[in-house]
């Protein structure tokens, strides 16, 4: 008979991402009628994150990991934000070395 180790170091920790291989078990578990607490036992995966699996395949229908959500990097978007920082550190700075500078991070001609 296996048991679950109790080991902290032998857990996953909080950044480690919870591999395909152990996300089919979760499911197959919660099809099967085992709770939460039996599927964290068996597996060795905390209970929140088996609840949060069974949850993201009850509302996606998928385990997969989805992409982050949020505004996306855009070069142009980047240029602004380094063009402010610049400007808001350095008031004395000229408009042709912000230019310059701004050429130089982002490949913006100005």
């Amino acid at each position: 008979m296996q048991t679950a180790s109790t080991n902290i170091g032998d857990r996953m920790g909080r950044s480690q991402e919870l591999s395909d291989s152990k996300r089919g078990p979760v499911i197959g578990g919660h099809l099967c009628n085992k709770s939460i607490r039996d599927i964290s036992w068996l597996l060795n995966i905390p209970r929140s994150t088996v609840s949060g699996i069974i949850t993201k395949w009850k509302q996606l229908g998928t385990t997969a990991t989805q992409p982050p959500s949020g505004r996306p990097c855009h070069m142009t978007e980047r240029g602004q934000c380094m063009l402010k920082r610049t400007a808001c550190r350095n008031r004395q700075l000229s408009a042709e070395s912000i230019a310059k500078d701004l050429q130089t991070w982002c490949g913006l001609q100005i």
